[in-house]
């Protein structure tokens, strides 16, 4: 049986979506995050040596990275969600697999981190800090985001889903920079909204919010994720 160790507001929610898509039988163990750090507990380190989600176990096997885990969860339901191999649709599939944690995550990653880093400093470095936080965020961070964005824009105003007319797993990698991109009220356009909008309308996204317990994604906030 499929063992989903599922942290509150992090990746591992696009995991038991795909599992909703799939229809594989599964289960979840909830952790929860320090409320004082909003990092994950130490009780993950038992399940990966990294000790962050998400992570999977299915009879022994332990699967950590989410590109990883949807490629072996969608190898064990026959392909679902993966466009035939020869396709340009599969070669879509692959470039966005590995985009929405390769290339998407990263500037989201350096926001949340920059935004808050003022915060975190001694309150005498605070103004030095807070100076220096907003230089990388208006000459290097915000910009890079906004190319991102665009990017999005142009690749679904022509086609529904982001590897053509089909939905596939490849979009449910991508959900997790969207959503967190438009919870922070970035500037998010009318094609990624309404591909939001899309997703979120899904009964198997539904599900997976009732499995999984609450996700600020899906509505609004951000948190730093495992």
């Amino acid at each position: 049986m499929i063992t989903v160790h599922h942290l509150e507001n992090s990746r591992s929610q696009r995991v038991l979506w795909l599992l909703e898509e799939l229809g594989l039988p599964y289960t979840v163990k909830r952790y929860e995050r320090d409320p004082r750090t909003m990092r994950a507990p130490p009780e993950l380190t038992a399940i990966h040596p990294l000790g962050k989600s998400p992570v999977i176990t299915d009879d022994g096997v332990v699967v950590a990275e989410t590109g990883a885990i949807v490629t072996y969860l969608t190898a064990k339901a026959a392909g679902a969600l993966v466009p035939a191999l020869g396709t340009a649709e599969h070669a879509r599939y692959i470039y966005w697999l590995h985009y929405a944690e390769g290339s998407a995550m990263p500037p989201l990653l350096l926001k949340l981190i920059f935004s808050r880093l003022a915060s975190g400093s001694p309150w005498p470095l605070r103004p030095l800090v807070r100076r220096i936080a907003d230089t990388v965020l208006l000459g290097f961070v915000d910009p890079d985001l906004r190319r991102h964005a665009a990017f999005w824009e142009s690749e679904l105003a022509d086609r529904p889903c982001f590897c053509g007319a089909d939905f596939t797993a490849a979009d449910i990698m991508m959900s997790f920079p969207l959503e967190a991109f438009a919870a922070r009220g970035t500037g998010t356009g009318p094609q990624v909204r309404a591909w939001l909008d899309r997703i979120h309308a899904r009964p198997a996204y539904r599900r997976a919010l009732q499995a999984g317990g609450p996700y600020a994604y899906a509505s609004t906030g951000w948190s730093p994720t495992a």
